[in-house]
C-alpha cells in the first residue's frame, strides 16, 4: 500500500497548491516516479466522475477508517479503471472491495447516463484553449494536437560545450540533421533562437548523457525568447537581475549570454522552488549567478549591491493560459479561484504591473524584458500600457523598444487594437500555441532614453510625442473599462 500512500501525498500536495502538477511531480522519488505520475494523472483525469460514483454509492460514509478522499480516489480508480488494486489484502483495500459491485454498478449507471461508449468519455476535457480545433472529438483530442504540433525543444548550453559538440554528440547516438517531423530521430536547428535545436514532440531526453550533464537544456522556444531579447552584456562589468528565476531555464540561458561574466542576481522567494533553482544553476555551471531567496518586491533599488543593474528580466506568476504541454488542466479550480476568471486576471496583472513598476525604480537600469506563458491580452498589452503611463515609466522616460530589437524576424507581434499606435504593437512578440509550433507566450521591452552621455534625457519633441501618447492611451483605457472585449 505505501505506492498508493505516496500517490495520495501527490494529490494532498497538488490541491494545497505546492506548485504544478508536472513540478510536485518532479519532486518524486525516481525510482517510483514514472508509475506514481502515471496513477495521478489518470485520477485527476477522472476525478470529477470517480468522486460522483463514490458518494453514489456512500462509500466513504459506510466506511469510516477511509478518511482519506484522495487514498479512496487513487484506489477506486485502480479498481475501475486499471487491473485492480495492486497492494496486499489489508483494512483498507478490503473496505473497498466491500463495495466493489455497488461501485461497478454506479460507473456503469454514469456511463449510460452521459451517453458514454467508452471510459475515456468520461475523463475530465476542460482546457479551454482546445475547444475549437476539434468539437466532433472533443478537448481532450484538440489539446492532445496542439501539443503533438510543438517540437520537443532543447537549448545547448553554451557554458559546457558548442553547439557543434552537441550535434556530433547527438549524431552518434544515432540522431540525423533532418526534419524531426518525418523522422522520430531527426533534428535540426531553429531559425530563430542560437544554440537551439528541435526534434519530434515524442522524443525523451531524460536518460541522455547530454541532458544529465546539463550541457542540454529542455526548453521551450518561446521561453527562451525573453533571455534572448534582453541581451544581457557579457562583460566583467555587468550586472543582471532575474527578478522570478525558478526553475531556472531563463537563468541558465541569460548567465550563458552573459558568457559566466559580470554579476547576474536570481531571486526566488519560495523556499522549495529556490532549492531547484540552486540544483539546476549548479548543474548548467553557471558560475556568475548569485541565488537570492528573497522576493523581488522587496529589494531595494537603492540598494548598494543593487544600484548598478541595468537589465532586469520579468517573468511573474500568470494564468500560464499559453501552456499546452502541462498538465495543470486537469485542475478543475486551477481558473476558479476568484469568483470568475476575469477577476481572477485583473488580480494577476495588478501584480504584474507592480513588478514592472519596481523594476522601473532601479536608478541605472536600461532595459526591461517583461513576459508571459498567457494568451490574454489583460496580463499583456493591457498590463504594457499601463506600465507606459504609470509615473515610474515617465519619470524614467521608459519606452517600447523598436520591433528592430526585439525578435525582428518573428511574425507574430501585438493586438493593435490594445495599443495606441501600430509602431507599440509591432514592438511587442506573440507566440499562439497550435499556431506558431511553441507554447503561447507574450514578451514586451523596455527601454530608458538615453543622450550619448548615457543619462536619462528626453527631447523637447519626445516630450510631445510622450504627452501626446499618454492622451491616447488614456482615452483607450476609458475606452476598455466601458467595452467588453474577448481576449
Amino acid at each position: 500500500m505505501n505506492f498508493y500512500f505516496e500517490a495520495a501525498k501527490t494529490l494532498d500536495r497538488i490541491d494545497a497548491k505546492e506548485g504544478s502538477i508536472k513540478g510536485i511531480i518532479a519532486t518524486l522519488p525516481e525510482k517510483d516516479r514514472k508509475r506514481t505520475a502515471a496513477l495521478v494523472i489518470e485520477t485527476l483525469k477522472f476525478k470529477a466522475t470517480l468522486l460522483e460514483v463514490i458518494e453514489k454509492a456512500k462509500l466513504m460514509k459506510e466506511e469510516r477508517k477511509l478518511t482519506s478522499k484522495n487514498l479512496v480516489l487513487i484506489l477506486v480508480h485502480d479498481l475501475l479503471l486499471a487491473r485492480g488494486i495492486q497492494a496486499g489484502d489489508g483494512p483498507l483495500k478490503q473496505a473497498i472491495l466491500r463495495h466493489k459491485t455497488r461501485l461497478h454498478g454506479e460507473f456503469q449507471k454514469l456511463k449510460i447516463k452521459r451517453g458514454a461508449t467508452s471510459n475515456e468519455q468520461l475523463a475530465h476535457n476542460g482546457d479551454e484553449r482546445a475547444g475549437n480545433l476539434n468539437p466532433s472529438q472533443g478537448q481532450n483530442y484538440a489539446f492532445t494536437l496542439i501539443a503533438a504540433l510543438i517540437p520537443r525543444y532543447v537549448r545547448v548550453n553554451t557554458r559546457m560545450g558548442t553547439l557543434e559538440d552537441a550535434i556530433k554528440a547527438l549524431i552518434s547516438r544515432g540522431f540525423e540533421l533532418s526534419d524531426p517531423f518525418s523522422s522520430k530521430q531527426g533534428f535540426r536547428k531553429d531559425a530563430h533562437v542560437p544554440n537551439l535545436l528541435l526534434f519530434h514532440p515524442s522524443t525523451t531526453f531524460r536518460d541522455n548523457p547530454l541532458y544529465i550533464s546539463g550541457k542540454i537544456i529542455l526548453q521551450d522556444k518561446a521561453s527562451c525568447f525573453p533571455a534572448l531579447v534582453l541581451s544581457p552584456p557579457a562583460t566583467k562589468e555587468g550586472v543582471v537581475i532575474d527578478a522570478t528565476a525558478a526553475p531556472g531555464n531563463k537563468t541558465t540561458h541569460l548567465s550563458a549570454l552573459m558568457k559566466n561574466k559580470g554579476k547576474l542576481f536570481a531571486f526566488e522567494r519560495d523556499q522549495k522552488r529556490f532549492t531547484t533553482l540552486k540544483m539546476m544553476l549548479s548543474k548548467a555551471g553557471c558560475s556568475n549567478v548569485s541565488p537570492i531567496n528573497a522576493d523581488f518586491l522587496t529589494i531595494d533599488p537603492q540598494d548598494p549591491q543593487f544600484i548598478n543593474v541595468t537589465h532586469i528580466l520579468l517573468d511573474p506568476s500568470c494564468s500560464g493560459s499559453g501552456i499546452v504541454n502541462r498538465l495543470d488542466h486537469l485542475l478543475e479550480t486551477e481558473i476558479e479561484d476568484y469568483a470568475d476568471k476575469e477577476d481572477r486576471l485583473e488580480k494577476l496583472a495588478a501584480f504584474q504591473l507592480m513588478m514592472i513598476k519596481h523594476a522601473m525604480r532601479f536608478p541605472n537600469v536600461k532595459k526591461i524584458v517583461y513576459s508571459t506563458c498567457s494568451i490574454y491580452a489583460t496580463e499583456n498589452e493591457r498590463v504594457v500600457c499601463n506600465a507606459l503611463q504609470s509615473e515610474e515609466a515617465v519619470a524614467g522616460t521608459f519606452r517600447l523598444a523598436p520591433k528592430n530589437e526585439v525578435l525582428p524576424t518573428w511574425p507574430r507581434r501585438g493586438y493593435p487594437e490594445e495599443m495606441t499606435s501600430p509602431d507599440e504593437a509591432a514592438s511587442l512578440v506573440r507566440c499562439l500555441p497550435g499556431e506558431d509550433a511553441t507554447n503561447g507566450f507574450f514578451v514586451s521591452c523596455f527601454i530608458r532614453a538615453q543622450d550619448t552621455t548615457g543619462k536619462r534625457k528626453m527631447t523637447e519633441e519626445d516630450e510631445i510625442e510622450d504627452v501626446s501618447s499618454q492622451k491616447v492611451r488614456k482615452k483607450n483605457k476609458k475606452r476598455r473599462k466601458t467595452t467588453t472585449k474577448s481576449d
